[in-house]
């Protein structure tokens, strides 16, 4: 399961939105949503754990009683200074409240937060570096578990670099794997031809945080759940 988190800001509605995604199926096509109500400028989610236990909930009655194997959370809009409560707070609600989905302790979780307002610049010679370009060593931390991927082609100026930071991995994913994960996400958003800059779980989790703060204001029915009506 690959599942994009999401808070809007809304500052003439005073209020925020979460928004989280989760796939349903193996290609990736289909997917759960839910949406949580936070506070003006709330940015960490109380009910995060909870619609994680609903997706799983969902993701069964589409595979036929089956959980998910392995899980790769993608979590936008997360400062540095607010990693360690993410991992206090969101990641620990989130093991506890699927521990009755996995009673033989196996939940194979990965937690990613996704940056995209970031000064850092890649240059390949005098050129922007094709879409692909990972780099995981030498201006990255060396006590963090992170990389740089650019996902798109640019026509004028410098191209921007995306910036993933594992935070808790227990799902043995060697970082080939994430790294190439992350970027055959950014082709799958279905709202655009190309690739986008993050994987396409977080930009529907921020399409969806952005109608419901902006436009609805309220819960969206849950006959809606499992379509992409905020596309």
């Amino acid at each position: 399961m690959i599942v994009g988190f999401d808070v809007t800001h809304s500052k003439s509605k005073g209020r925020s939105v979460g928004a989280l995604v989760a796939s349903m199926n193996d290609g990736f096509s289909r997917y759960f949503s839910a949406i949580s109500m936070h506070s003006e400028g709330e940015e960490l989610s109380k009910d995060i754990a909870m619609q994680m236990a609903k997706a799983i909930v969902k993701f069964k009655s589409y595979n036929n009683g089956a959980v998910p194997s392995k899980i790769i959370f993608y979590r936008d809009g997360v400062g540095d200074g607010n990693i360690h409560y993410v991992l206090q707070t969101e990641v620990k609600r989130i093991n506890d409240e699927l521990k009755p989905f996995y009673p033989k302790d196996d939940l194979k979780l990965t937690y990613i937060i996704v940056t995209k307002k970031i000064n850092t610049r890649l240059f390949y010679g005098n050129e922007n570096p094709v879409p692909g370009t990972v780099v995981d060593d030498v201006i990255t931390q060396p006590e963090r578990y992170d990389f740089f991927l650019v996902s798109q082609c640019v026509n004028q100026g410098t191209v921007s670099p995306t910036h993933f930071n594992v935070i808790y991995d227990t799902g043995n994913n060697g970082p080939d794997m994430l790294q190439r994960l992350s970027f055959k996400l950014c082709h799958l958003y279905f709202n655009w031809s190309g690739t986008v800059r993050v994987p396409a779980p977080v930009q529907y989790a921020h399409k969806l945080a952005f109608l419901v703060g902006q436009a609805i204001r309220t819960a969206p029915n849950t006959g809606l759940e499992d379509l992409l009506y905020f596309l």
